[in-house]
């Protein structure tokens, strides 16, 4: 799965061409190295983002296509 369909469906960023932005910007990295949208996301791959002075770091846990919103929690876990 792309990185910025990803960080939409686990509701890690809301909207997806936000998520589109942050990966352009350089805001995204995966696994230590700066990541495209495009990027392939795969189980156990780490993600740090970063707004701000604030920084989010979360380990890949699933990949699903669609999840309800009370079980997107549960696609990663944060570190």
């Amino acid at each position: 799965m792309r990185l910025d369909k990803y960080l939409k469906v686990s509701r890690l960023i809301k909207r997806r061409t936000v998520a589109n932005e942050a990966c352009d910007n350089g805001r995204v990295t995966v696994n230590g190295r700066i990541a495209r949208a495009s990027l392939d996301v795969r189980v156990g791959d780490e993600i740090i983002i970063s707004f701000g002075n604030r920084e989010t770091k979360v380990e890949v846990l699933a990949v699903e296509e669609t999840v309800h919103k009370n079980d997107a929690a549960q696609m990663y876990r944060f570190l």
